[in-house]
């Protein structure tokens, strides 16, 4: 009898863990260690209050926001290492645009800095086959010089109120206009990515491009929209910078790629694609934000900072496995 028992128990407890995927939900888990972590610590220094918590989802908005559409694209196996420098184009593009011809032409031509970027990502990944790390990796560094070109490294100033209380630096009653952005952002993100057949194919395609193609997913179509919508969504990004600090910079995003990134891994989307998810990401999102915040309250330099933001990097890469 006992030793009958002793073989069934490592099979009962094995199918208990078969069930656990924990690369997948180890974000949850390291949330609410660190946010209790933080509780204990920093408790003194403020870092439970309202107005902390409620800046910590300011400060996190627009990772949130390019997170989700980065969670489509590494989905789909690509990369864009260029949203940071697309946020920063965009916020200059916009801030210029609407100083000289007002707020509907700035908005536009905001979006469309991130259009023409995430268009020329996606041709040259989809149709000419080049990896999207050398394209992006490449496009970081041309935005990032065009937008510090045009404005001659100097701030431009953002004055219309209206242009500055919807994109992110006015609140709605007590909500912040930028927690409302981001909860809309996850939203269409959840949707599409779960509820749509665009959202089936870029899985399949990600998870395995030859059979997706065998399938009838035009696999270079669908790569093509996922860097274009990230380019589009990078823009919007910056605009929310811009009216959150009330101007546009060639810094604004500047590194944020790694940090978006690093957000969507810990969130349990695979790097090597075919696994996405939405609500993971944001709490990857929140979690890099939460650390961020702790360790400025914690009294950490900015190389320290460093150090850990580095080390949860590689750990995100680490816990990404191919499925």
């Amino acid at each position: 009898m006992s030793s009958t028992a002793t073989t069934e128990r490592p099979s009962l407890i094995s199918r208990i863990t078969a069930h656990m995927d924990w690369r997948s939900n180890i974000i949850y888990i390291a949330f609410i260690l660190v946010f209790v972590l933080f509780s204990v610590m920093l408790g003194d220094s403020g870092f439970l209050t309202g107005n902390n918590l409620l800046n910590i989802v300011r400060q996190t908005a627009t990772i949130s926001v390019m997170a989700v559409a980065m969670t489509f694209v590494i989905a789909n196996a690509e990369i864009d290492l260029s949203v940071g420098s697309v946020a920063g184009l965009s916020s200059v593009v916009t801030a210029m645009a609407i100083t000289h011809y007002g707020l509907l032409p700035g908005i536009l031509a905001g979006l469309a800095s991130g259009a023409v970027i995430g268009a020329i990502n996606g041709g040259l990944v989809a149709w000419l086959k080049i990896p999207s790390f050398l394209v992006t990796l490449g496009m970081l560094g041309l935005a990032a010089g065009l937008a510090q070109w045009i404005t001659g490294s100097a701030p431009q100033p953002i004055g219309d109120r209206w242009y500055i209380l919807i994109f992110g630096g006015g609140d709605f009653g007590p909500v912040p206009g930028l927690l409302v952005w981001t909860v809309l952002a996850v939203a269409v993100g959840w949707i599409v990515m779960n509820r749509t057949r665009f959202g089936r194919q870029v899985l399949a395609t990600g998870g395995n491009p030859t059979a997706a193609a065998y399938t009838g997913i035009r696999t270079a179509q669908i790569k093509f929209a996922v860097l274009l919508t990230s380019g589009i969504v990078a823009a919007l990004a910056g605009m929310l910078y811009a009216g959150r600090l009330e101007s546009g910079r060639f810094q604004w995003g500047q590194g944020d790629e790694l940090t978006v990134i690093a957000a969507v891994i810990l969130g349990g989307t695979s790097l090597f694609g075919g696994r996405g998810a939405i609500i993971g990401t944001l709490f990857g999102s929140l979690f890099m934000g939460l650390v961020n915040n702790g360790l400025i309250l914690a009294g950490l330099d900015v190389a320290q900072q460093q150090v850990v933001r580095g080390a949860i990097i590689i750990a995100a890469v680490a816990l990404s496995r191919k499925k």
